[in-house]
């Protein structure tokens, strides 16, 4: 006799929200297990970045993990929302939530946890750090065209380059406190992932990525005119556009009678395409300051603006 087909009871774009499902059913003793395409096809969950995960139980356990499903929704009008939203607080933060939440779990998700997941249906946010890029410096660029007409184009360039650069998202990130939100690997968690500059700039960017796909680009131009607009406004203030902490850096170690300060390259990572450099400023042997950036001037500047930092507490 041929056994009865399994059946789906929960279809979900997020790996987080399937495992939660699972686990509840699991407590309430069902067996679950993902599918895909067919649900005779029993096998571990392999999906396309934005694809459906379905849960799916034995046939005669269905009814009755349907109605324990149901007894932990929130339905909002006839759409029903997932179980736990463990980005609620984060959503609160941006002023925006999202229809697809899982979006939102794809743009916090680092390849560190991708690379740990042995199903292959986890996917890094790589892609959408491309595409926040892209979005990011169009939106950036309209803005500084509609504000200042009169600037010409250098003076945009490098109002644009303070606002998007690796350390400015990545202070943006730390306002909202993405960090917290980060889902990553083991080994990543151990170095302090969380805190990381690079890191932080390219969740930003991947999170405007998610805001773009799930809003569209007024969504994604609201979010950003909230965020930025400030930093753009001030960085067309007199004296603003690109702040040279180098100088300031020299003249104070020359201030204090200390020699001058070098610049070595730390590391490297990263694809040719999008590589970060890790820059160390360096006095009489002593790191005073290191810093990350797309760019090796940019990574200069900042760490010379944290070795700045250090000598004001020193005194």
């Amino acid at each position: 006799m041929q056994k009865d087909a399994p059946a789906v009871v929960f279809t979900t774009r997020s790996d987080i929200e399937a495992s939660v499902v699972m686990a509840l059913l699991d407590s309430q003793g069902i067996p679950s297990f993902r599918v895909s395409g067919n649900p005779q096809a029993i096998w571990p969950m392999a999906v396309n970045a934005l694809g459906d995960i379905r849960v799916a139980v034995a046939a005669d356990a269905a009814e009755d993990a349907r109605r324990i499903i149901d007894s932990h929704r929130e339905d909002v009008g006839s759409r029903v929302v997932r179980l736990r939203d463990e980005f609620d607080d984060l959503q609160r933060r941006i002023g925006y939530r999202f229809a697809d939440r899982g979006l939102l779990e794809h743009a916090l998700t680092h390849k560190s946890r991708a690379a740990e997941d042995a199903s292959g249906g986890v996917f890094d946010n790589e892609s959408l750090e491309f595409l926040g890029d892209a979005v990011l410096g169009l939106v950036v660029a309209e803005a500084l065209f509609r504000r200042f007409p009169d600037y010409d184009e250098g003076q945009k360039s490098k109002i644009k380059a303070s606002v998007v650069s690796t350390q400015a998202l990545a202070r943006r990130a730390e306002q909202i406190r993405l960090g917290d939100h980060l889902l990553l690997g083991r080994g990543e968690e151990k170095t302090g992932g969380r805190f990381k500059q690079a890191l932080l700039a390219d969740g930003y960017e991947a999170l405007i990525a998610a805001i773009y796909l799930d809003g569209g680009l007024p969504a994604a131009a609201a979010f950003l005119d909230r965020e930025l607009g400030d930093a753009i406004e001030a960085g067309a203030q007199p004296g603003a556009v690109g702040e040279d902490y180098k100088s300031a850096l020299q003249e104070r170690l020359q201030a204090l009678g200390r020699p001058l300060p070098e610049y070595r390259l730390a590391s490297t990572e990263g694809p040719d395409h999008r590589k970060l450099f890790t820059i160390e400023v360096v006095v009489r042997g002593e790191v005073l300051g290191s810093a990350t950036g797309r760019a090796k001037k940019e990574a200069e500047q900042e760490a010379a603006r944290i070795a700045l930092e250090q000598l004001d507490r020193a005194g």
